[in-house]
């Protein structure tokens, strides 16, 4: 997310806490009129809820024991248990399935392919990853990823890399049909190379496309009319791959542990993201005893014996397959491991932060021309981003480093000095997977459990799904209101209030 649209974030938040109902409201602040041309035209939009994104399940945050909580029966210790808090956020219901990535190829052909093929070439998934020297998998390879059977099957093949461009791209086509819907854009299919639409670029004025409306706009010294902002509400967040803490509190899903709504408990752990102790469905009805994940049971046993399949795939299955957790996410669990957005390092019991724990920040800004415009785009249509300097941060008290993908994890700078990438295989691009899959033990179907591999590099056990920030209140994915709310103390201040008048 760049620093212009973090800020457009802010300011909204603090215009909403001024309770606006559009009209005239007054600030709370200043006393002066909001959406009054005559008193300056400041515009705040009439409180909303953010809207949910195609696909997207809310996930409430909250307070999780994060890693391993059973046996480290590797002995990585890379794991180890800490209590930690994730702010509230959205997550796909289901793995991104190969329509949904042949929908990414076919656009992206559509746009690139004539004048720069490279970028086609540079997101197709990898599928000889099904090839093994000692089996026959070459259906696989030439039928996985297009035949209509597997349509709703997980994509695999994608490296990290690629996960990271489809959320780009998903954002942009999801916020160009949001601008449609609301108006705002007409329908055009000809875009063509950089001229395709983009969020970042639409709200730097770098992109214009085919106008159907524009929105009223209310400074006095204004052309009479503007481009939709971030501070209207029309626009959704980036869709993003979820943080290794988000992933592991969503498959946990111990909201459904709760014994009575209300009640605050989270001493109660769970093994797999479903209760109990087994991977089998425990209840006495025709499906009892069928297994809950797509998961090996043990050596050669990937489905059971026939007629009784007990998890019906050999391989994957369809992202909608087994019993959704309590967030109502599918597939939390075996199927395919899934790419989240951390760099891996092994953990010690300093290195997280308590609050939406998160390695591999990069901070950048947008490049800026010598006279403080924005950079002509890439060729991809989106705004050049760089990293900040160490001299720009100045005298910071938050970040020091803009790379901060090495911070406190034992290197020259920590207590401990350690080489990651020179005598280690982990390195600045080793990202985690998390989940099990269908070539796994039970042992990886549990949340805590952790493996890594190089962001440019892909398996057919390894997918992903998308994630999105949640704004405004924790509790509701329908309300933007949060914190507790006391009607005595409204009674009492708005009677104040009135007496103050």
């Amino acid at each position: 997310m760049n620093v212009r649209r973090r800020i457009i974030y802010f300011a909204s938040a603090v215009v909403l806490l001024a309770s606006c109902k559009g009209g005239k409201e007054k600030s709370s602040a200043t006393g002066w009129n909001y959406n009054d041309p005559k008193m300056g035209g400041f515009e705040v939009a009439k409180e909303k809820a953010q809207k949910t994104g195609p696909n997207l399940v809310f996930v409430e945050g909250g307070a999780f024991t994060m890693g391993a909580t059973e046996q480290d029966v590797t002995y990585e210790y890379n794991n180890i248990p800490r209590k930690v808090t994730v702010n509230s956020f959205f997550m796909d219901e289901t793995e991104v399935a190969n329509v949904h990535y042949r929908e990414y190829i076919y656009w992206t052909e559509r746009v690139f392919g004539g004048e720069h093929p490279e970028i086609l070439r540079s997101i197709l998934p990898d599928t000889l990853c099904w090839r093994d020297e000692l089996a026959y998998n070459e259906p696989y390879v030439e039928t996985y990823l297009r035949h209509p059977s597997f349509d709703y099957y997980p994509v695999v093949g994608v490296t990290w890399l690629q996960a990271n461009d489809y959320c780009k791209w998903r954002t942009d086509r999801v916020n160009e049909m949001m601008m449609m819907k609301n108006g705002y854009l007409d329908m055009n299919n000809e875009q063509r190379n950089e001229e395709n639409f983009n969020t970042d670029a639409y709200l730097a004025g770098q992109y214009n496309g085919t106008a159907k409306k524009m929105k009223k706009d209310l400074n006095p010294s204004g052309s009479g009319q503007r481009n939709v902002n971030m501070s209207d509400g029309v626009l959704l967040p980036d869709y993003r791959l979820p943080t290794e803490a988000e992933w592991e509190y969503a498959a946990l899903a111990l909201k459904g542990t709760v014994p009575v709504e209300g009640e605050e408990l989270i001493t109660n752990r769970r093994i797999y993201p479903w209760d109990g102790s087994t991977v089998r469905y425990q209840k006495h009805t025709n499906t009892q005893g069928d297994m809950l994940a797509n998961f090996k049971r043990g050596a050669g046993d990937y489905a059971g014996v026939a007629g009784a399949l007990n998890d019906n795939a050999m391989i994957t299955a369809p992202v909608t397959s087994f019993y959704p957790n309590d967030f109502g996410l599918f597939n939390m669990a075996g199927n395919v491991n899934e790419w989240v957005e951390d760099v891996y390092r092994p953990l010690t019991l300093s290195d997280f932060e308590e609050l939406n724990p998160f390695r591999g920040n990069e901070f950048t800004k947008p490049v800026l021309n010598e006279d403080g415009t924005f950079a002509t785009k890439d060729s991809m249509g989106r705004m050049k981003r760089e990293l900040q300097t160490k001299e720009e941060l100045g005298e910071r008290r938050n970040y020091r480093d803009p790379l901060a993908k090495n911070y406190m994890d034992g290197d020259s700078a920590s207590e401990i000095s350690y080489n990651y990438g020179i005598s280690s295989l982990i390195s600045d691009k080793a990202r985690v997977y998390k989940g099990g899959s269908w070539n796994d033990r039970a042992f990886f179907l549990a949340p805590g459990a952790r493996r890594f591999l190089n962001e440019d590099q892909s398996s057919s056990q390894i997918g992903f799904r998308c994630a999105m920030d949640k704004m405004g209140a924790a509790n509701s994915s329908q309300s933007s209101k949060g914190g507790n709310q006391f009607k005595e103390a409204k009674k009492s201040s708005a009677k104040n209030a009135k007496q103050r008048k």
